[in-house]
């Protein structure tokens, strides 16, 4: 009877790992799933993850290799790149309505602001996402596609030590530089009964970093415009008017925030 007992015991055991150990595989092959497949409808671009890993038992989690593509009709080929990202939840909360992510930290990314004056490549996948989300006029599809899956709250978030990869297109030609991008604090995500979709999630965090990138490319290209300035002294008018096209760009970047 003891054996019988014994087995049972052990059977249940096996059992219960074989469970934890599906549910956790499928789980981590979802999020990606899902990253990759919705992502790219509502933003417009390419998304690619290589990979997710999250313990249930703890709660924390990494996500490997985030890629984030461009819109068409700009020259760079990426938008954000990340490398690694960090990030710790309550398990119990995966049963519920609404997920609770204590923290998300994305730890060095490197972001590309593509830039002609007129738009930006992140604008254009800001623009996306608002329309997705309702922020705009939008198709019914979109709408609902959007708010599917579980709400979220995410109590805090933190973009630290990112690049900022700076492409200008102007009369004057092609402008390129990298500095760096202030670090990104967000709390209090989807706080409150109703939570956010990924979705606004996503929207909310872009814009964080739009206004930051833009920050960072007036500062830049005002030194860049100010140089430019002083080396066409004594050129045609046609060279001056292109070096004050580009004062006004700058301008009109700030006058957008």
């Amino acid at each position: 009877m003891k054996k019988l007992a014994v087995r049972i015991l052990i059977g249940l055991l096996v059992l219960i790992i074989l469970v934890v150990l599906a549910i956790h595989f499928f789980l981590d092959s979802g999020i990606k799933r899902g990253i990759e497949t919705f992502g790219p409808r509502l933003a417009k671009v390419e998304i690619k993850l290589d990979s997710v890993s999250l313990s249930l038992l703890s709660g924390s989690g990494k996500l490997k290799g985030l890629f984030v593509g461009n819109p068409e009709g700009f020259k760079t080929p990426s938008a954000i790149q990340v490398g690694t990202a960090s990030l710790a939840l309550q398990p119990g909360s995966l049963l519920s309505s609404k997920v609770i992510i204590q923290s998300i930290n994305v730890q060095a990314p490197e972001i590309t602001y593509e830039t002609d004056f007129k738009s930006s490549n992140l604008k254009r996948i800001l623009a996306n996402l608002e329309t997705a989300t309702g922020s705009t006029d939008n198709t019914p599809a979109q709408t609902k596609e959007a708010n599917a899956g579980k709400k979220l709250q995410v109590n805090d978030f933190l973009i630290s030590g990112a690049k900022l990869h700076l492409g200008v297109t102007t009369a004057l030609g092609g402008t390129s530089t990298t500095v760096p991008l202030v670090d990104i604090h967000l709390s209090d995500l989807g706080k409150g009964p109703d939570g956010i979709t990924a979705a606004e999630l996503t929207k909310t965090v872009l814009q964080a970093i739009e206004k930051e990138a833009a920050a960072a490319a007036v500062h830049a290209l005002s030194d860049v415009s100010k140089g430019a300035t002083d080396l066409t002294k004594g050129l045609p008018n046609s060279a001056t008017g292109a070096v004050d096209s580009v004062t006004k760009g700058i301008g009109g970047l700030f006058k957008k925030k």
